[in-house]
């Protein structure tokens, strides 16, 4: 009888080599992007979060990775496919979910914005200089008193003669008072628009939120309109009503549905390595039954968490997603993230507390993620309505 070679022992990092799902540029795209985190990322950011800064000067660097905006087609951007941007937030988010939110507010929201939507000569005048990291957009939609349900937003934008005023407040607005631009929803007599208001325009003020728990090494501010003067061309003329918004709201979900699997097996790695060098009761962490459970549970429900990824952005690449199909993912994945890396802390112990380990800051971070771009309840809804048929949010 003919012998078989024996198997090689499971990588514990991709112990069941999803990496063979991959194409060639997948991989490359993947690698690239994984050698420009250890470099430029992991060094600092211990830093970055304990300061609550936000790294600017990473921005042309990005911009020079082709990160930005790479899953659109033209006007500068790289015209990746959905899996290569999803592998892309998966290593970002490895570094910081606050990196890869810089990458998902300019791209997924204020540059998908303008790209499906605007006329051909905002996207010629904005589009290029974003995708190179030379103007940085925000997306004004959340406010103070409308979060989840954006439909009782308060800004409103009128017709004055030829042009437009606006007035208003938003909140928890991403790169705010960083931007050269902002994508800006309104109500107005026609229903929701959107505009492009340049920041530098009398009576727009955009306010950093401090003092935050989550997500430091990321900018989040309120933004305020008063008599906000524009012309006619500002608005974005491709679109009407909230459908606008939730379009984008969803290229930023799916980025969230890989990025969340970053941190997450970031925390793990971090936990595993601690393991089997901390020595307790003369031996190895590792060694312990209790122990290896928890390992073992996070490296099931990355593996898990990865191949949902992959089959949601394999069905985006072929033109057949549902938006609720997003929903699951991102409800699935950001979820079991926050308890992997919570999980991970408990390995470290006391030390796990301390910003020299990864696990804490990715679950504090987390906290962010798992609320933005739709909490657990609201997924939780559009998924409830897509199998009953019936809406439950009013």
């Amino acid at each position: 009888m003919e012998s078989r070679t024996a198997a090689k022992n499971p990588d514990p990092i991709d112990f069941l080599n999803l990496d063979s799902l991959f194409s060639e540029a997948e991989l490359e795209t993947r690698n690239r992007v994984r050698a420009f985190v250890e470099e430029e990322i992991k060094p600092h950011i211990r830093e970055w979060y304990e300061r609550a800064v936000f790294p600017k000067e990473l921005v042309p660097k990005l911009g020079g990775l082709g990160v930005l905006g790479m899953h659109l087609e033209g006007y500068g951007c790289a015209g990746k496919s959905a899996v290569e941007y999803g592998l892309a937030c998966m290593e970002l988010e490895a570094g910081d979910s606050g990196i890869r939110t810089f990458v998902s507010v300019q791209g997924s929201l204020a540059m998908s914005a303008i790209h499906k939507f605007g006329s051909e000569e905002q996207k010629r005048e904005w589009l290029p200089r974003m995708a190179r990291g030379e103007a940085i957009g925000c997306f004004g939609l959340t406010e103070p008193e409308a979060g989840s349900d954006p439909a009782s937003m308060k800004t409103y934008a009128r017709k004055d003669g030829s042009g437009w005023v606006l007035n208003g407040r938003k909140r928890w607005i991403g790169l705010g008072t960083l931007s050269e631009v902002a994508v800006v929803w309104a109500k107005t007599d026609e229903g929701v628009r959107g505009f492009l208001v340049p920041t530098d325009a009398p009576g727009f003020t955009a306010v950093d939120i401090e003092k935050k728990l989550s997500m430091r090494a990321s900018i989040q501010c309120e933004l305020h309109l008063e008599d906000v003067r524009l012309p006619g061309d500002a608005v974005l003329p491709e679109v009407r009503g909230l459908r606008g918004p939730f379009a984008c709201l969803n290229e930023a979900r799916y980025g969230i549905i890989w990025g969340s699997m970053g941190a997450a097996r970031d925390a793990y790695e971090c936990a595993l390595e601690y393991a089997k060098s901390r020595v307790q009761f003369e031996r190895p962490v590792a060694s312990f039954q209790l122990t290896q459970k928890k390992l073992v549970e996070m490296m099931v429900e990355i593996e898990k968490g990865v191949l949902l990824a992959l089959h949601i952005g394999r069905m985006k690449d072929a033109g057949t997603l549902h938006h609720a199909q997003i929903s699951a993912g991102k409800l699935n994945n950001v979820r079991a993230a926050i308890e992997i890396a919570r999980e991970a802390r408990t390995i470290l112990g006391g030390n796990g507390v301390t910003l020299d380990y990864s696990p804490l800051r990715h679950a504090n971070n987390l906290e962010s993620v798992r609320t933005y771009e739709g909490t657990d309840e609201v997924h939780t809804l559009i998924l409830g309505q897509a199998i009953t048929g019936i809406p439950a949010f009013r």
